[in-house]
């Protein structure tokens, strides 16, 4: 898969003014990838690349980050499914992926947007379980005093997502990290990571605003598609199953083998390609 294909760039201006920037790649009917938290559009290309021979891809930077403006006032799951309601204006697009936070806004767009067709969900972090309430002082606490690489190793263990990282120990991630971080260079236009650890408070937020909501999802009139990976946390597994089963006509997956990093640059993305293309197509 050649991560080097090119895109263009793009904007739309969402409801309440702020500009929402995106890239664009391929040829073909609309299709629209939503990233999730500590990422931007950057962490979803190889997914974008492996979907453009029949799509017309396009993946915004959600507001807060990259190509787009700020997070403005009154930021709310309003604002990020008005967000992505202008980008499906612009496009024509009916279908759209989401992964980890972005699922979420994907979800909620989908009781709102009759415009979209079909949704393909990759682990959405709904609050039916209570995994980030564990973890979130801590990491709000290091955010607060500047220690960024500190609040991400608070959210790679809080989260548990990644089996091998999490048994090992802090004072052998950090000081790692920090030069990771400090020295790594981002490819032009990807966003660094240090300025996306702070973001991740934007995705509790969201997740915490949509808590009492889960009973709402039985109303989702758009085909579902929702996937996980078999070596994700069992949280997610929970969240996936529960949704299955109260949205009308959902059907549920997992991958052998995934985490939850799966669809993005990080994990297998062509695998997951694979699928989306059947669910799309049909």
């Amino acid at each position: 898969m050649n991560i080097e294909k090119a895109y263009a760039t793009g904007y739309i201006v969402s409801t309440d003014g702020t500009k929402i920037g995106y890239r664009q790649l391929g040829r073909g009917p609309s299709l629209v990838l939503m990233h999730g938290g500590l990422q931007a559009s950057q962490s979803l290309m190889l997914l974008a690349t492996a979907m453009s021979d029949e799509y017309t891809v396009y993946v915004p930077d959600r507001r807060g980050r990259g190509l787009s403006g700020p997070l403005g006032e009154n930021y709310s799951i309003r604002r990020e499914c008005e967000d992505l309601g202008a980008l499906l204006d612009k496009t024509g697009a009916q279908d759209v992926f989401g992964l980890s936070s972005g699922a979420l806004i994907t979800l909620h767009s989908a009781l709102h947007l009759p415009s979209i067709r079909k949704i393909a969900l990759y682990e959405p972090p709904l609050s039916i379980t209570p995994v980030l309430n564990k973890f979130m002082p801590r990491y709000e606490r290091e955010i607060a005093e500047g220690k960024i690489v500190s609040a991400f190793i608070t959210i790679i263990k809080g989260l548990g997502i990644s089996p091998l990282l999490n048994l090992m120990p802090r004072f052998i991630m950090l000081p790692f990290l920090k030069l990771a971080t400090r020295y790594g260079k981002e490819p032009e236009g990807d966003v660094p990571l240090h300025e996306l650890i702070p973001t991740f408070q934007d995705d509790d937020f969201l997740i915490r605003e949509t808590a009492e909501t889960f009973q709402t999802f039985e109303n989702v009139s758009a085909k579902s598609l929702i996937m996980g990976g078999s070596k994700s946390p069992d949280y997610f597994k929970v969240i996936i199953g529960k949704l299955a089963a109260i949205m009308p006509g959902a059907r549920s997956m997992e991958f052998a083998g995934l985490d939850h990093s799966g669809p993005d640059d990080g994990g297998k993305p062509a695998i997951v390609a694979e699928e989306l293309r059947r669910f799309f197509r049909a």
